[in-house]
């Protein structure tokens, strides 16, 4: 049975002057259904690129990449978008709810590009708020909350849809160490429930929640290191 994501040589680059800098270099690498990946690597090595390439928020990139064993390089942009709208969910470092949103509001956004309807929509958010304890908060605007409880939200309205895969750019960067920890144990549910995860993060024992560890250096994938879970 084909991987959940397959990549093949697959190369990111930008024209400087009369040369080309390359972001990323003839990467191959694949994500089996269920598996919680990691991306490592110093500052610069591409990690946030390549999250952006298999979460299908970046489409300026040559090479093979077969999601669902679909050709994501051969796809339309709206094709592309409409992938990913129905299966990806993201969750940022900034967490990058919208200010002038409540919280309900806020994860009602992903479910509205979506053919739902708005009945379906507001159960589906009732019980989201329900499932990540956070309905008392429901009326309150991301200014009103602390950076653990937005990252919390963020987190909720990235699997609100459900999706295959979640990925995740340094999602406790910007936490204190036990709201770092919570999200991280919040992920590690999330996967024993089925949702496939890739994050990119520096931290060792965030990378210690997943099953591999893909490192990155200068754009090359330099190794991959399987983790027995605890």
């Amino acid at each position: 049975m084909a991987p959940l994501i397959e990549l093949k040589n697959v190369e990111k680059a930008y024209r400087v002057g009369n040369g080309v800098s390359y972001v990323l270099r003839r990467v191959d690498f694949a994500v089996e259904e269920g598996e919680f990946v990691t991306i490592m690597g110093p500052s610069g090595a591409g990690k946030t690129t390549l999250l952006h390439i298999l979460g299908m928020l970046d489409g300026e990139w040559t090479g093979d990449y077969r999601f669902l064993d679909q050709p994501v390089h051969a796809l339309k942009m709206k094709e592309r978008n409409e992938l990913r709208k129905r299966n990806i969910g993201f969750v940022f470092q900034s967490y990058h709810l919208l200010d002038n949103l409540t919280v309900a509001e806020n994860l009602d956004v992903p479910l509205s590009y979506l053919n739902i309807k708005r009945a379906d929509r507001e159960a589906l958010v009732a019980d989201t708020l329900d499932r990540f304890n956070i309905v008392g908060k429901k009326d309150l605007f991301p200014n009103q909350l602390s950076g653990g409880q937005q990252q919390l939200v963020g987190v909720a309205r990235a699997v609100i849809i459900n999706p295959r895969v979640l990925c995740a750019d340094e999602p406790t960067g910007n936490l204190h160490t036990e709201q770092g920890r919570e999200i991280m144990e919040l992920f590690r549910q999330l996967n024993q429930n089925g949702t496939t995860i890739i994050q990119v993060t520096h931290s060792e024992s965030n990378a210690a929640y997943g099953d591999r560890i893909v490192r990155l250096r200068d754009g090359w994938v330099q190794g991959e290191e399987r983790l027995q879970k605890a």
